[in-house]
């Protein structure tokens, strides 16, 4: 597989960012309006994925789960809406974007962001913040840690693969393109071909059924809690990524265990316990 791209660089001088470049810090807690869906299997077990071996396949987010996307849409939402004079001309900060937007499908945001306006206009807004936000991203993208080193072992594994995103087709094939991930996944789902987008579960349904995978055999990396609630709708574990979100969040929503990338003990040792437990010779 070939090397991750690791443009670490925090584009000072891109001339959208108007103010002091930051990443926001997305630790503390915020109360969001999802809860844990009800399962067949447990939920934070022990921190433990000992319960979906023996393992068949990995499903994969991919804003802020393959890498860290999430400011670079803080900073075109942030500046978008400061443009239309959205919460009278204030820009919105990082508490405001985890609550209200952080997520969320297009359509959805339509209705949270802009509902006095006509849905075609606001849909317009947002296919013009997306293309700032891949403006942004073909300027500098950063892959979560450890993620070359996972991706490497589920190839020798041989284990069944799938990104499945909320993110508009030109988003996803982008970071997947500058991943240099285009050969590694086997199916790439995206919400806007499916019925409902996450949190509803029809994503992740539509990735097991592409792969033939049973959901207790196949777990989920997922940064939000629209994407673990849709990962357990469909049966499935999450492993919370806490990129930004808060980790507290994650779990309340059923993440099974919270990691912060793909180089923390606690993920390894789960990983190879199954394997050697309970994967088949």
């Amino acid at each position: 597989m070939p090397a991750l791209a690791t443009s670490l660089h925090l584009f000072p001088n891109n001339p959208i960012l108007r103010t002091k470049p930051y990443f926001p810090n997305f630790s503390s807690t915020i109360p969001f309006g999802f809860s844990a869906s009800s399962s067949s299997y447990p939920i934070n077990s022990n921190s433990s994925l000992s319960f979906v071996a023996p393992l068949e396949a990995i499903l994969f987010d991919i804003d802020g789960t393959l890498c860290d996307s999430d400011p670079l849409h803080f900073y075109a939402f942030r500046d978008m809406l400061q443009e239309i004079g959205f919460n009278d001309g204030s820009p919105i900060d990082e508490d405001f974007f985890i609550n209200n937007i952080s997520g969320k499908h297009n359509e959805e945001l339509c209705r949270v962001l802009l509902p006095d306006w006509e849905f075609e206009k606001a849909m317009n807004f947002m296919v013009d913040k997306e293309a700032l936000f891949r403006r942004l991203a073909a300027e500098q993208l950063e892959p979560i840690s450890g993620l070359e080193n996972l991706c490497k072992w589920v190839e020798d594994l041989g284990l069944k693969r799938a990104a499945v995103t909320n993110a508009p087709r030109s988003n996803g094939e982008l970071l997947i393109s500058m991943l240099n991930l285009q050969d590694f996944f086997e199916v790439i789902v995206l919400a806007e071909e499916c019925a409902r987008p996450k949190p509803f579960p029809d994503p992740y349904l539509k990735a097991l059924n592409a792969l033939k995978v049973a959901p207790n055999h196949t777990f989920v990396f997922e940064d939000s809690v629209s994407g673990i609630k849709a990962a357990n709708g469909a049966g499935m574990a999450a492993v919370g990524m806490a990129t930004r979100n808060p980790e507290k969040m994650l779990l309340d929503a059923g993440a099974t265990l919270v990691i912060k990338d793909y180089n923390e003990p606690k993920l390894w040792e789960n990983l190879e316990r199954v394997v050697k437990e309970k994967l088949p010779l």
